[in-house]
């Protein structure tokens, strides 16, 4: 199944570092608009405008660069957003921002091995600096940012590794984002990937001292599908459970984030069949920019 995935990626995604003079992955990538409602398109759109104008404005501005590159990504213009952040990177090349969301950019259009590239270097740049606040491009109910420049880095390397299948060294990554997690919403999502990359390298004692650590009375903003799969795998919540809320609303088959986790549990418990079922259903659904739907699609 791996092999024939990564030919995949060979013939639709062109994985492989370009020779001279070839396309780029992302010139050559296969690409799918994001679904939006009406309401969430309109509001993209002007905030993208509103992105482009002070960008006009202030065009040395590397604030306004990124803004200008994530609002596009957000409308599902993918290549045009990776292009800014290439003239932000070769613009500001001390600034780590550009590799990190270019790299989890690539990742969107499953460009894995450009974006493990990007993060490492990002990763670099920022190594002994103090992290800092990343501003939501999507604020939460409250209005809090709930992740950082370095453990967004740390999490998209980690994932890109993840989806490749090589989870040996996905599991540095991983703890690394745990380690840098300072709220609910990033101890569980980072908590959540860290234990099933432990649980498919079979560690399940260190994945049982993962799971440990995670409390029942966290304040969680926004990962509540991470915190419902942790609790999956500590036995306080039922697969019955799981399988109610992904069946429930207009969106039964597009939830990816629990989707997957819910799949990878059942794999790792020696079900395959069923995970592959539930892989394949995620897969059916229009998340196709999820982290849960690249890692399906990897499966």
């Amino acid at each position: 199944m791996k092999n024939a995935y990564r030919l995949l990626c060979v013939l639709l995604f062109s994985v492989l570092v370009p020779e001279a003079g070839a396309q780029s992955c992302a010139e050559t990538a296969v690409l799918v608009a994001p679904v939006l409602s009406d309401a969430t398109r309109k509001a993209f759109e002007e905030k993208l405008a509103e992105a482009r104008a002070q960008h006009d404005r202030a065009p040395n501005d590397p604030d306004a660069l990124i803004w200008l590159g994530r609002r596009m990504a957000y409308l599902g213009q993918y290549r045009e957003a990776i292009a800014v952040f290439t003239k932000g990177a070769a613009q500001f090349p001390a600034d780590a921002r550009f590799l990190r969301h270019r790299g989890h950019r690539l990742i969107s259009i499953r460009c894995l091995d450009d974006a493990i590239r990007d993060l490492k270097q990002a990763a670099r740049l920022t190594r002994n600096r103090p992290d800092e606040v990343e501003p939501d491009g999507l604020p939460n109910a409250r209005n809090i940012p709930t992740s950082s420049l370095q453990s967004n880095i740390w999490y998209h390397l980690a994932l890109a590794y993840y989806v490749k299948g090589d989870f040996k060294k996905a599991l540095p990554a991983w703890k690394r984002c745990v380690n840098l997690s300072t709220n609910p919403d990033g101890l569980v999502s980072s908590t959540n990937w860290y234990y099933m990359t432990l649980r498919r390298l079979g560690r399940d004692k260190q994945a049982a001292k993962a799971l440990a650590t995670i409390g029942d009375d966290l304040d969680v903003i926004e990962n509540q599908d991470y915190l419902m799969l942790l609790q999956l795998y500590q036995g306080k919540r039922s697969e019955a459970e799981i399988r109610a809320a992904l069946d429930a609303g207009a969106n039964a088959l597009s939830n990816a984030t629990l989707g997957y986790g819910f799949g990878n549990w059942l794999l790792v418990n020696g079900r395959e069949a069923e995970a592959r079922a539930v892989f394949s259903r995620i897969l059916k659904g229009g998340q196709w920019g999820s982290f849960g739907f690249i890692a399906a699609e990897g499966e």
